[in-house]
């Protein structure tokens, strides 16, 4: 039988088992159990075959009972019949059949110990049922044991035994069917294990990642910690605004995948510079960028550093524009002073900045020139030393008083 046709029979037999909301690890285990079933009725041919042989009808009446029970379920099946019925009859058939297999034979020696095939059930039953549902199934096969060994020396007393070598051939068969069958389970418990924490390192991998994307690291690692009320007071940070100069005309008359197409690749040239300088990314809103210097972390270089990356974020822009044809511009406003930041949030975490810093850095963006990058009086105070600038003069901004404003030029050269 090729690949094709084991995939097909594995379908029907997955569709056999399946109810409305079954998971694929219990589909998994129901479909296994048939096919163990199914597997263990066609071997046990061989005992029904051999006991008969040896003149013992009782003995092969016991596998056959089994394989008629086992059909007459597959079939019961089929027409829908609930899987718990079918799942407990067989693990009850299969933890005492060995054993009334065993009596009927004469004992432990005389049956070559054929109840360890129980065994094998009670370990199963962990599988197929789960750790504390199995636990009856294993004390019953304890029980069945005890009760074994103190019958024993009764059934073994007027026991006709078959022929030694068939005894020995009996006991190497069952402890080697057992030890594998054993092995088996085991081996198939510890890959399942080591996958489902292969895929929990994946799943904590990729929710780490997720978190740092979405949080600054120093935060993310504090809201691990369990530290919720986080509100930091920053008194020296710059904050950088960039626009998209027009685009919501450009987005009213494009195709909305080209939208966000060209955004997710402005922007992620914007993320690359702010990870090349050592920012961190705040937010987008809309066709806006905020990237923030001197937090989560203070540095003494923000104001300079965020400057060196407003100049690559309107080189980058540039090259940008260039490459689509587009000929979108960006606008840049910079101002630097204290803010509040903190996480606010509790299923969806967003960490943010306050205060007049923000305000006044979206307003210079937004009174700005396309292309340039305006900055207030106190970042030109900062860097004048290391930066050229364009005075602007005195300048209105919305909810504000009027306040000196410059054009960054660039870095002066040493």
């Amino acid at each position: 039988m090729n690949s094709a046709r084991f995939r097909h029979l594995g379908a029907r037999l997955a569709a056999v088992v399946a109810d409305p909301g079954t998971s694929a690890g219990e589909t998994e285990r129901r479909t296994t159990l048939v096919v163990a079933s199914g597997t263990i009725a066609l071997l046990s041919f061989v005992w029904v075959a051999t006991y008969l042989a040896l003149g013992r009808p009782l003995a092969a009446a016991i596998p056959f009972a089994y394989q008629v029970a086992t059909v007459i379920g597959i079939v019961a099946l089929s027409r829908r019949l609930r899987f718990a019925w079918y799942r407990a009859s067989q693990i009850t058939m299969m933890l005492l059949l060995p054993f009334l297999l065993q009596w009927s034979l004469g004992g432990y020696a005389a049956s070559s110990a054929v109840s360890l095939w129980a065994l094998v059930t009670a370990l199963g039953s962990v599988f197929f049922l789960g750790t504390y549902a199995a636990m009856p199934w294993i004390a019953l096969f304890l029980g069945l044991t005890a009760a074994s060994a103190l019958v024993d020396s009764w059934l073994s007393a007027g026991a006709v035994l078959l022929p030694a070598p068939v005894r020995t051939a009996f006991f190497g068969l069952n402890i080697l069917g057992v030890s594998v069958t054993a092995f088996v389970i085991v081996q198939y418990f510890v890959r399942q294990r080591d996958t489902a924490l292969s895929a929990l390192d994946r799943e904590h991998a990729r929710s780490e990642g997720l978190l740092r994307n979405v949080l600054p690291g120093p935060i993310a690692e504090r809201l691990k910690a369990g530290d919720w009320a986080i509100a930091d007071a920053h008194p020296a940070v710059t904050v950088l605004f960039a626009d998209v100069v027009d685009f919501t005309p450009y987005a009213e008359r494009t195709a909305p995948a080209d939208v966000v197409a060209v955004l997710d690749r402005i922007f992620t040239a914007f993320d690359e510079i702010a990870d090349r300088h050592g920012l961190e990314k705040i937010k987008t809103i809309g066709d806006a960028y905020l990237l923030v210097g001197g937090l989560p972390e203070p540095r003494a270089d923000h104001a300079a550093t965020v400057a060196r990356s407003a100049l690559d974020i309107i080189a980058a822009s540039e090259r940008l524009a260039a490459e689509t044809g587009l000929g979108l511009k960006i606008r840049v406003g910079i101002d630097t002073g204290p803010v509040v930041a903190g996480v606010i949030g509790r299923r969806k975490f967003s960490y943010d900045l306050w205060g007049d810093t923000v305000n006044t850095a979206a307003r210079m963006e937004s009174s700005g020139a396309a292309g340039r990058i305006h900055v207030t009086g106190r970042v030109e105070a900062a860097l004048r030393a290391d930066f050229a600038f364009e005075p602007r003069g005195m300048i209105a901004l919305k909810g504000k008083s009027e306040i000196e404003a410059f054009y960054l030029l660039g870095e002066r050269s040493r």
